[in-house]
């Protein structure tokens, strides 16, 4: 496949400030007390932009005649997840379902899909300098290799998809996946989540579906692709569009699985209100999950001082970093926290009573689990991304390179904006100026 040029981009880099001496020593001694210390000296090494690229031209370049009309939208949203592709410079990174938005219609919001032809894919790119490039994408297809689309799935459980104007109503897809975290398996297929079960998917080194992990009870039908109930039951719970988000790869093969945002048990107010969510532990050898964890957020006006909505903390990205240990992003859209955890057997509640919906109060409900005997996995601050300069907004993607360094991808939701403006008269995209960049930051202390 031929690469999709992307345009050059002016780098953006952040100036260290040189600490004399005597304060470096006061703010090492005051390391313990001060849990943010290590952010306030980790920077931003390299920013890389991708450039412009039609979504026509590169959905159709895939599938052809899969996308009748872009509206003017470009090639966005591939910052969903990022992975290391095993070459300098190189990752895997995975769009989410596509160029979407809300409008509002008689007081209600209308979730509108303004190019429903899209097909989520995996996009392998490269960072040369100040320039990201597409390398190669791969359709995710169903068994019969048709497009999943990136659609809803289930009516009365998954908001109604509409056109971009949000007048027309559109039809549900089964097939339709809202990707989000990626990983590569020593065999070289992948492994991605979905927002929508939530799932997680096995995909073939060529983008085929080859089994979607959904939780039990789901009653997902009419698939073109095998459907194994095998997720606990009360993740049927999950808030809309906070599914799974984040995946990362153990050394022994297992993968670790990131709910999004608290579930809504046992109600929305419950989950809206909730700081805790959870971990899963799945085995691809067994096709099972054989442990699940706790993990408590800090308070919202920690991770991003200002905010007060409890309902905006989410994870996007976990990443393994040796052993069972890894890294978890706490963030609003405007920042993001990266904190070590480590999967302590005795944290493991799956199949207690926190995954029996009747129970009160919820795991979701508790303010203090820990205190109520929830063992709530420990948690070590490794960088607040908020307070390093040059780091853009809704990080999803966090990948490590080195020791020392991390690459950072963002979402920029195909340029998209919510409301009636998002379009012009004549149909068109007004975009929002956000581009995908791929940021490399250091840290000076490594992981």
């Amino acid at each position: 496949m031929s690469p999709y040029a992307a345009g050059r981009r002016r780098v953006h880099r952040s100036v260290a400030a040189v600490v004399p001496l005597a304060v470096a020593a006061a703010l090492l001694s005051a390391r313990s007390a001060d849990a943010s210390a290590p952010a306030a000296q980790a920077q931003v090494v390299r920013t890389a932009t991708l450039g412009d690229v039609p979504l026509g031209t590169f959905s159709n370049g895939l599938l052809p005649g899969s996308v009748a009309d872009d509206r003017g939208v470009d090639l966005g949203g591939i910052g969903s997840d990022i992975y290391p592709a095993g070459r300098k410079g190189e990752f895997w990174t995975v769009t989410d379902r596509g160029p979407n938005g809300q409008i509002k219609v008689n007081g209600s919001k209308r979730r509108t899909f303004p190019v429903p032809g899209f097909d989520p894919a995996i996009v392998r790119i490269k960072v040369t300098g100040d320039t990201v490039r597409v390398l190669r994408a791969l359709p995710i297809t169903t068994s019969s290799g048709k497009p999943v689309t990136g659609l809803p799935n289930q009516a009365g459980r998954d908001e109604a998809p509409y056109s971009y104007d949000a007048r027309t109503a559109l039809s549900y897809d089964p097939n339709g996946l809202d990707t989000e975290g990626i990983v590569r398996a020593a065999d070289g297929s992948f492994w991605l989540v979905d927002e929508y079960g939530p799932s997680l998917v096995h995909v073939s080194a060529r983008g085929e579906v080859l089994t979607r992990y959904v939780p039990r009870g789901l009653g997902l039908t009419g698939t073109d692709y095998p459907v194994v109930e095998a997720l606990p039951e009360v993740l049927l719970h999950r808030k809309i569009n906070r599914g799974f988000e984040g995946l990362a790869q153990l050394p022994g093969g297992d993968l670790v699985i990131a709910l999004q945002s608290p579930l809504s048990l046992p109600d929305t107010d419950a989950g809206e209100a909730s700081l805790t969510t959870r971990l899963l532990r799945f085995s691809p050898k067994r096709k099972a999950v054989t442990a699940e964890y706790a993990y408590r957020f800090d308070p919202v006006g920690v991770v991003d001082p200002g905010e007060d909505d409890t309902s905006e903390l989410k994870i996007s990205s976990v990443v393994a970093v040796g052993g069972d240990r890894l890294l978890v992003e706490e963030r609003t859209d405007r920042a993001a926290r990266l904190q070590v955890v480590r999967l302590d057997r005795k944290a493991d509640i799956l199949g207690g009573r926190w995954d029996d919906d009747t129970t009160s109060p919820s795991l979701e409900q508790l303010a203090d689990p820990a205190g109520s005997g929830v063992p709530v996995l420990a948690k070590r601050l490794a960088v607040d991304l908020g307070k390093v300069a040059g780091v853009p907004g809704k990080i999803e993607g966090v990948a490590r390179v080195d020791h020392d360094t991390l690459a950072l991808i963002n979402d920029n939701d195909f340029g998209m904006t919510d409301g009636t403006g998002a379009f012009n008269a004549q149909g068109r995209l007004v975009d929002s100026g956000i581009e995908t960049k791929v940021v490399h930051v250091r840290l000076p202390r490594g992981i």
